[in-house]
């Protein structure tokens, strides 16, 4: 009979013998898809980044007053203020407060409200290395998974004015062709795991295969594990292929890297407009926020 330390001698011999690695701990799950990329490459101290930190962490009754094309922040302002002003109000306002901090171009000034409300990252913190494994089940990089459910519906299941739904906001048409029911009795939508699989199914089949003919189309070098690639995904999937095509296509020059982003964050075409520009912004801002709220309190 062996003794207890031998049988741990022996499984440990086994566990080498056979190319076998420990589990994936919180740790390392922690390092691998954190936020060590997004500042070693910088983006934490963009300007649109901080900004979008700014309103995650913004009561809803404040807002941002804000140059739109820098984020540069000119005051806060009290929101009921901000939504019970009329358009020509605003512009009053905005103006203001343009010639208050030196700004004499044409420069669009916006309100932004405080959302603090809606990225309540710790709620949704159970559910991701649930997604995270779900998605590499169906071979897709966990990392997608992570960003999805950080800015889509990191407090509570909602339906969004374009009718999406979920913990990874589908549209009914895209839950359906992946398998889901969506009827009057029923919608599968709400179910994580039906959910995650059906999104990343068009991760992989849709958004991925569409941002690699993109590329190759305007002639842009990439490899796909790089951050701004899988940004430019995101693009896709909240977007659609045909806007982003749209909005890549009107960039003349593109750059390279986190700089074809960025060119991205100004560049309006179809319906490639405000929402779609903060896509990548807000997944950035999340990634950040989420390693400082519970990534950082679980190393």
């Amino acid at each position: 009979m062996l003794n207890s330390l031998s049988k741990i001698f022996l499984l440990v011999a086994v566990w080498i013998t056979l190319g076998l690695t420990a589990p994936s701990g919180p740790s390392e799950s922690i390092k691998k898809y954190g936020a060590d990329e997004i500042r070693q490459l910088g983006c934490d101290t963009m300007a649109h980044v901080i900004f979008w930190r700014r309103i995650m962490n913004l009561h809803q009754d404040s807002c941002l007053i804000n140059v739109h094309s820098c984020r540069m922040v000119l005051t806060t302002y009290p929101a009921t203020n901000w939504n019970t002003c009329s358009v020509n109000q605003r512009l009053t306002i905005a103006d203001s407060f343009r010639r208050l901090s030196g700004i004499y171009d044409s420069s669009r000034v916006v309100g932004t409200m405080g959302k603090s409300f809606f990225y309540v990252f710790e709620k949704v913190a159970p559910k991701v290395p649930l997604g995270i494994e779900a998605f590499e089940k169906n071979g897709v990089n966990g990392w997608y998974a992570k960003a999805i459910l950080l800015i889509e519906s990191p407090n509570q299941l909602q339906k969004s004015s374009a009718g999406a739904y979920g913990p990874f906001q589908l549209m009914k048409g895209v839950a359906r062709n992946y398998g889901l029911k969506v009827n009057k009795k029923m919608d599968e939508r709400a179910n994580f795991n039906r959910s995650a699989y059906a999104a990343s199914q068009l991760i992989k089949t849709i958004c991925i295969p569409y941002t690699k003919s993109m590329l190759d189309a305007r002639g842009i070098v990439y490899n796909e594990h790089d951050l701004w690639f899988r940004l430019i995904v995101m693009h896709v999937y909240n977007a659609g292929a045909g806007n982003v095509s749209l909005a890549l296509n009107s960039i003349q020059y593109p750059a390279e890297g986190m700089g074809l982003i960025k060119q991205l964050w100004t560049t309006s075409a179809g319906r490639f407009q405000t929402s779609s520009q903060n896509y990548s912004q807000l997944v950035l801002a999340a990634f950040l926020e989420y390693d400082e709220r519970v990534d950082s309190k679980a190393k």
